[in-house]
């Protein structure tokens, strides 16, 4: 900690940044943070062997505010052509949730939000169905029913992107949400989507994915968080979990179990995306947990 600093004074910052590998990157960037009277309290790195892009997320601690931090970097940001993002730590991120009848994932994280485990703030929840509004009125959420039909896929959309501006969504979750977003609306919020689904049932698609397998006698389940794309469930992924499960198992202990998997799965990756502990490396992810 710096002379004459107390914790309380102190600002927190947290610095991501990706660039094409060379040698001095760590140096410069440590300099910098020195520069900028930073006392560097956590770090991570990593270098994809794929794409030779070096990847780096560091925490710190300085008296200067975010426009000088983000200046004192700014010099080293163009010598190395990074993407570099100077965040605050204190931030809690923007969230819509959007959900259908389903309501296990929504409590998960509107319960993490109100311990204050999980660095979000929901304003808002959008539904295609009603089923969940006396959730939403429970944890003082506003709520707002968007019928989706094939008639009016298109409007609904633009009411969709007109409530997330009027809110100020930085994040978009699809808990459960059993609607499939077009093409158009993935490709203007890339990155910001994220979504949940039986990723180790990929023999059972459509409707009553556990119980198909438990008629196929499974023993895994398990779910995948992963950004939204345009190809269907095939977004970077953020997070995964499976469980075992023996013929002892009903169908209905199935869903319940998939059901506990895919709200932690869900809960762990909008917490590493609010913590900017995910970074896009092509169609995979750096995840520094």
């Amino acid at each position: 900690m710096l002379a004459g600093a107390t914790l309380e004074s102190m600002n927190q910052y947290i610095v991501t940044l990706s660039c094409i590998d060379r040698p001095g990157i760590v140096h410069a960037i440590s300099g910098g943070l020195l520069g900028a009277g930073c006392n560097i309290t956590e770090s991570q790195q990593f270098l994809s062997p794929e794409t030779g892009t070096f990847f780096m997320r560091i925490e710190v601690q300085t008296q200067q505010s975010l426009e000088q931090a983000r200046a004192s970097l700014a010099p080293i940001r163009d010598q190395f052509a990074m993407s570099l993002k100077v965040a605050e730590g204190a931030d809690r991120v923007r969230t819509m949730i959007m959900c259908s009848k389903a309501g296990h994932a929504l409590n998960d994280l509107l319960f993490a939000q109100r311990a204050g485990t999980l660095a979000i703030e929901v304003p808002v929840i959008v539904s295609n169905h009603l089923d969940l509004k006396p959730m939403a009125e429970f944890y003082g959420v506003d709520f707002v029913h968007l019928p989706v039909t094939p008639s009016n896929k298109m409007q609904a959309e633009a009411e969709l992107l007109k409530l997330a501006e009027d809110y100020d969504i930085e994040l978009v979750v699809l808990a459960r949400y059993m609607q499939i977003l077009s093409d158009s609306l993935c490709e203007r919020m890339e990155g910001r989507v994220i979504n949940i689904h039986h990723s180790f049932l990929p023999s059972f698609k459509g409707a009553k994915p556990y119980h198909q397998a438990y008629a196929r006698g499974v023993k895994l389940i398990g779910a995948t968080a992963h950004y939204v794309t345009a190809d269907l469930d095939e977004g970077p992924i953020i997070d995964q979990e499976v469980t075992h499960v023996s013929h002892t198992r009903t169908a209905e202990q199935l869903v319940e179990l998939g059901r506990s998997v895919e709200g932690r799965t869900l809960t762990r990756a909008v917490q590493w995306h609010a913590e900017h502990r995910v970074m896009l490396d092509g169609q995979r992810t750096i995840v520094f947990s």
